[in-house]
This record gives C-alpha cells, sequence and structure tokens, in this order.
C-alpha cells in the first residue's frame, strides 16, 4: 500500500529564514556604531536641557537666547543636523542585510532613508528654534543700532523659525523607510519581532508626526523618543551580523 504522505523533507520542512549575508560583514560593524553615535548625538542635547533651558520659540525672544548660550546652541544644533551622518550609513547597512528576504522593499526602504538623510543635510533640518542662520542674526540684533534694524532681524528670525517647523519631506522620508524595512525585519529571524515591531511603531507615528508638525506641538515627542530607541535596537543587532548568528 502506497502512502500520500511526501518523503521528501524540504517539502514538509518550513523554509528556513533567510540569513545575512557575511560578506557585508564590515558594513554591518560600522552600521552598528553608526546607529550607537546617532543615539550619543541624540542624548547630548537632552542633556544640555539641564545645563541651559530651553530655546524660545518667538524671535526677539530666541535671537538673545542664542546670545547668551551660543555655546550650548550651537551644540545643540551641530548634533540634530549632525544626526544624518550616522543615519545615512545605518539604513544602507540595514538595507543590505534584509536584501535577501525582498530585495525590492529593501531596495526601497534603503533609498528612502539614504533620500531623507541627504536632504535633511542640505537643507540643515534640525528642531523648531534650531537653526544655523539664526546664530548670524542673533549678533547682528546684538550689534543693531536702531530698533528699526532690531524688529527688521526679528521679522527675519520668526521667518526662519517658521520654516523650521514646517512639514519636513526628510522626515517623513525617515519614517517611511524605517517603516519598509521594519516591515521586512518581522520575518528575518536575525533582528526579531520586537525590532521589527518598535520600528512599525516608529514609522507609522512618524509619517503621522512629520505630515502633522506644524499642529501636534508635544505630541510629536512621541516619535522623537521612539526613533533613538529603534536606531539603538538596531544598532545592537547589526553589531552581531557580521558574527553569522543572531545575538
Amino acid at each position: 500500500m502506497t502512502s500520500d504522505v511526501p518523503t521528501d523533507r524540504t517539502a514538509i520542512e518550513p523554509a528556513a529564514s533567510p540569513r545575512p549575508d557575511a560578506s557585508w560583514g564590515v558594513l554591518y560593524k560600522v552600521g552598528g556604531w553608526s546607529a550607537v553615535l546617532y543615539v550619543l548625538l541624540v542624548l547630548v542635547p537632552v542633556v544640555l536641557v539641564f545645563v541651559a533651558p530651553l530655546p524660545p520659540t518667538q524671535g526677539a525672544a530666541l535671537l538673545e537666547y542664542i546670545a547668551e548660550h551660543q555655546v550650548v546652541y550651537l551644540v545643540e544644533l551641530v548634533c540634530f543636523v549632525g544626526l544624518a551622518v550616522p543615519a545615512l550609513v545605518v539604513f544602507t547597512a540595514v538595507a543590505v542585510s534584509l536584501k535577501d528576504v525582498n530585495k525590492s522593499i529593501a531596495a526601497i526602504g534603503g533609498l528612502f532613508g539614504v533620500a531623507s538623510e541627504v536632504i535633511a543635510l542640505a537643507l540643515g533640518s534640525s528642531p523648531q528654534s534650531l537653526h544655523g542662520g539664526l546664530v548670524v542674526l542673533s549678533s547682528a540684533y546684538q550689534d543693531a543700532g536702531s530698533a528699526a534694524e532690531r524688529a527688521s532681524l526679528t521679522s527675519a528670525a520668526e521667518a526662519l523659525i517658521a520654516a523650521t517647523n514646517a512639514v519636513s519631506w526628510a522626515g517623513i522620508l525617515t519614517a517611511a523607510a524605517i517603516l519598509l524595512l521594519s516591515g521586512l525585519m518581522r520575518t528575518a529571524s536575525f533582528f526579531g519581532p520586537v525590532v521589527a515591531t518598535v520600528g512599525i511603531l516608529a514609522g507609522a507615528v512618524g509619517i503621522v508626526s512629520e505630515a502633522l508638525r506644524p499642529m501636534i506641538g508635544p505630541g510629536y515627542l512621541l516619535y522623537g523618543l521612539l526613533l533613538p530607541v529603534w536606531f539603538a535596537m538596531v544598532g545592537w543587532k547589526l553589531l552581531h551580523l557580521d558574527r553569522g548568528g543572531t545575538p
């Protein structure tokens, strides 16, 4: 009597989860340390909050604030704009590690991530009240010899503040990249479901937060917290991928 049950083990065993290409080990390692740098660049401005008060959001008050806390302001500005550099490497490393899961989605997610950070660097994207041009305006404001000059500089400062708080397409692309890449992580055992879930949540919240940035105010903080958490978790995983296994 012939049995209808297949005897080929490959016919009854589930397909193994794709493994990251070990030949990219150096990229994974650099990507992991870049994620660590990203988190540090986020933490530095948070620590500085205890050194100096938060920058105001009004033109004249902000120009006075910059003059009084110029070093703190410049460090915060450099940290936030500089985030784009390590993020470039992280998105590239994650996309390459996921290429054998789904080449198309990994390529699109990586492209979104890299493009977003290039745009952020080109525009000097930063949170509200942080802009390199405001440092120049602050110096001119202190040297202004008349009320009319100060009023003109205040108007220019308020225009820059409004621009930094506008909808950020770079930010939307960053969140979209996190969402796409984290979606692939669900089927990649070397990242795990926890990282994938945090990333999907961060990506979805990020798209909404960036699109509604001028209106949600402090609500943006939720995305601001999820972002470094995701980078920290991804960095830990990337630092172990070059060993050929899951940490």
